[in-house]
């Protein structure tokens, strides 16, 4: 506006001419400059804004993108996280199941390593009683057999004894077998 008031106040047969007013021409330079800073350095500016823009505008969608990458990766770990909880119980109540069948197992073993004990302990008490019932009967039938000998011995004749032994003696051998 005040380079059109100027140029409005010489007249139109005049000739350019210098300007020795110090304010009048200092407003018409600041003027000038004003209008090329704004022009040159208004579009630079708007250029430096727009690219500084731009990379914010860029690095806010790298964050969310990081961001969607990160909810993804806590979703899949929340998820493994999940899976390895499951597992782990399920190995927990398996090896309870196993320790459980473990001890009935053991249980049931040695039950049946105790009816064995006790069938081998009957077993021995009735070879024991066997073998002492043939200890004793063969003493007894060696007693008997000393104390008849001595009878037949001291009563009768050596031809009597010998057939009465022969004959006790087939009898015995038969009982014992």
């Amino acid at each position: 506006m005040i380079i059109v008031t100027l140029f409005t106040q010489i007249p139109l047969g005049e000739s350019f001419g210098f300007n020795f007013n110090i304010f009048e021409t200092n407003i018409i330079n600041l003027s000038v400059v004003i209008a090329v800073v704004v022009s040159f350095v208004g579009n630079a500016l708007r250029s430096l804004l727009e690219n500084r823009k731009q990379t914010i505008v860029n690095n806010l969608e790298e964050a969310d993108n990081k961001a969607k990458e990160a909810q993804e990766k806590l979703l899949k770990a929340k998820t493994r996280l999940e899976s390895a909880k499951n597992k782990a119980s399920e190995i927990k109540n398996q090896g309870a199941i196993t320790a459980e069948q473990e001890k009935n197992q053991c249980i049931s073993q040695m039950e049946q390593d105790a009816l064995r004990l006790e069938q081998v302990k009957q077993e021995t008490i009735q070879f024991q009683q066997q073998k002492a019932i043939s200890q004793v009967s063969q003493q007894v039938i060696t007693i008997a057999l000393t104390k008849v000998r001595e009878k037949l011995s001291n009563k009768l004749n050596p031809d009597f004894h010998s057939s009465v032994n022969n004959k006790n003696l087939a009898l015995f051998t038969d009982y014992k077998v």
